[in-house]
């Protein structure tokens, strides 16, 4: 096993004169998977989700990025759910678990969790911890977890908030110098882009069936 830990961690390749180990580079992959099957409604995205995130771990934890190191436990436990939810949940009404929008009631929601989280995860890595970006990890961190409380559920507006989770995490990486981890969530920014519109041609088509509920 420390030999195995020792090969993950060694370099794979340098990027703008700074090492991609190989975990990086297969916790990418995995990931960029991840979000393909996802804008397909495919559900083995949530396996891969978990491995990804499990990787990831061990990539943010090593660069003092412990919001996001955290989060990425989360991630695998959320994913868990997930997968059940798309493979066995419903609405409020009982109707299968379809693409749907958010009600009113949901967009307040919604904007109180990212509103309450953002400022408490900050505020909680600057005391706690020796992370040298408290506010853009806590934002990342926050807003990851309502993202993806939105995706379990096939809320079309999961898409919005990680496009905003993606932009603010590539000027993360950038200053931790994750240049892979930088391509891969600029990639990311443009695949949530195309998830909205591919989940919004899924919404004529399952309207009458999906309940407007948060």
């Amino acid at each position: 096993m420390p030999e195995l830990l020792d090969l993950l961690a060694a370099p794979a390749f340098h990027i703008g004169g700074a090492p991609a180990s190989w975990l990086e580079l297969i916790a990418a992959v995995l990931a960029l998977a991840m979000v393909a099957c996802n804008m397909r409604e495919i559900h083995w995205g949530w396996p891969l989700a978990m491995l990804s995130s499990l990787l990831y771990v061990g990539v943010f934890a090593a660069h003092r990025i412990y919001g996001d190191a955290s989060l990425q436990v989360f991630f695998a436990v959320m994913a868990a759910w997930g997968w059940f939810q798309w493979l066995r949940g419903h609405r409020a009404d009982g109707s299968s678990l379809q693409v749907a929008r958010l009600s009113a009631r949901g967009w307040l929601a919604t904007a109180g969790a990212a509103a309450l989280l953002w400022p408490a995860l900050a505020l909680f890595l600057r005391r706690f911890t020796d992370t040298d970006v408290p506010w853009s990890d806590g934002f990342v961190t926050g807003l990851s977890v309502v993202g993806q409380v939105l995706l379990a559920r096939k809320f079309i507006e999961n898409w919005g908030v990680w496009l905003a989770v993606n932009l603010v995490s590539v000027g993360l990486f950038v200053h931790k110098g994750l240049w892979l981890t930088v391509g891969l969530y600029a990639v990311f920014a443009a695949l949530s882009v195309a998830g909205y519109l591919a989940w919004r041609r899924r919404l004529p088509t399952v309207a009458a069936r999906a309940a407007r509920t948060a």
